[in-house]
């Protein structure tokens, strides 16, 4: 399934009064994360491959619309604006994805407070999201329901849309954003862009389930908390690299219980992991340049040089040398 109206792409936000937009694609994966306003975020670059990424983002009073797509399957972590709600729900998605530890399929709405975000997903994913002030929310949600905000609301929460509202909260989302990006003067027109931000926080709120259960959450977080620890073992020293058996003796956890939690919430082995984290950190030094390529690669632990270049191509399609002479 997919919905991509193409959108004109420009590389700084247009700021008009209260609102502005920012829309961006970039083969850079630290730009990316960069490009976020106001965000903290940290992605990992998991698949192989050239990674290709665009984003779109509209800033309206208290609420802000995102389309995130993505070539290659991304780890991302991080945290957003303090004290905001967070809403996200794929428009592509073909492959392994979590939230929190948690599984996702197509339909399913991601809901949890924006201080910590964990989002594994696949290769071409691509998600519509909202963040919203939740003094803001808190008041839809009293005036729609007669009662504060659910209890669930502090959890990172997995549901499942309302049957057939999914498609109608895409469609919804993106051209609002397309219409943005045809005609920026929009955001100058306070009263349309207040009734632009009530009717998609209501479509998002009135797409969620009646009920929202909880009691699978704890097993994905302890999955989670596995995994967690035994990724800050395995950069904790990254020059030396661990070996999975040194990681399992640390944690407490069997092989068996290590592999399936990280492939349960990442999709790949624990090896494969720690390889692909280490790339990635020699990736992010290169980008920033002024260091030499055998120099960043024995810092993360790649003493062989020929094999660490035929890595790093696998990983990035392309050279490390290459990657160092973009900077240059």
């Amino acid at each position: 399934m997919t919905h991509s109206d193409p959108l004109p792409l420009t590389p700084e936000p247009t700021h008009s009064g209260a609102g502005w937009q920012r829309t961006l694609i970039t083969n850079d994966l630290e730009e990316f994360a960069r490009a976020q306003q106001n965000w903290t975020l940290h992605y990992e670059q998991i698949s192989s491959g050239t990674f290709t990424g665009q984003l779109h983002h509209v800033q309206l009073d208290g609420l802000r619309m995102v389309f995130e797509q993505a070539s290659c399957a991304l780890w991302q972590r991080g945290h957003l604006d303090a004290g905001h709600i967070g809403f996200a729900l794929p428009v592509d998605l073909t492959g392994h994805a979590t939230f929190n530890g948690q599984p996702l399929s197509l339909d399913s709405i991601l809901i949890g407070r924006t201080e910590q975000l964990d989002l594994c997903t696949p290769a071409g994913a691509s998600y519509v999201a909202i963040v919203v002030e939740e003094d803001l929310l808190n008041a839809l949600w009293q005036s729609l329901y007669q009662k504060r905000l659910s209890a669930w609301i502090d959890r990172q929460v997995v549901v499942t849309a309302r049957s057939g509202l999914a498609d109608n909260l895409r469609h919804l989302h993106m051209r609002a954003l397309s219409d943005v990006a045809a005609e920026p003067s929009l955001l100058n027109n306070h009263d349309a862009m207040m009734q632009l931000r009530d009717a998609i926080l209501i479509e998002w709120i009135e797409a969620l389930p009646a009920k929202v259960e909880t009691k699978d959450l704890d097993s994905g977080e302890a999955r989670k908390r596995v995994v967690d620890r035994a990724c800050a073992l395995m950069l904790a020293e990254p020059d030396v690299p661990m070996s999975i058996l040194q990681v399992c003796n640390r944690i407490g956890a069997s092989p068996r219980k290590l592999e399936y939690c990280f492939r349960s919430v990442l999709g790949i082995a624990p090896a494969k992991y720690m390889r692909t984290a280490r790339l990635n950190g020699v990736r992010r030094e290169l980008r920033r340049g002024g260091t030499a390529v055998q120099d960043v690669a024995a810092r993360w632990g790649f003493w062989h040089m020929g094999e660490f270049a035929a890595a790093y191509r696998r990983q990035f399609g392309e050279l490390p040398s290459q990657t160092l002479r973009q900077v240059e």
